[in-house]
């Protein structure tokens, strides 16, 4: 198994309770793909460094799981159809 820090940017324009769904789906997708997940960090409304889809901001969240190395794939196919996601990375932590 291996370490992975997936970064979610969702729209600023959501609601409280649209956030929190769209959270979960995104922990569902992590799931799912046989990740377990270890720790969620909201960093809350920020500043992007550009603007994105006429948006300024948006809401961070950085989760830590743990996986196979064929989840992130299958995560980031269904983080690119999920509409309030305006922009999201995966990557593996060093060992």
């Amino acid at each position: 198994m291996s370490k992975y820090e997936l970064c979610v940017v969702l729209s600023a324009k959501l609601e409280e309770e649209e956030k929190n769904s769209a959270l979960e789906r995104v922990k569902e997708f992590v799931t799912r793909a046989g990740g377990t997940i270890t720790d969620v960090d909201d960093w809350g409304k920020k500043r992007l460094a550009y603007e994105i889809q006429k948006m300024n901001e948006g809401f961070y969240y950085f989760i830590h799981f743990e996986s196979e190395t064929d989840a992130p794939a299958e995560i980031d196919s269904d983080l690119r159809i999920m509409e309030p996601v305006i922009r999201f990375l995966c990557i593996k932590q060093g060992e």
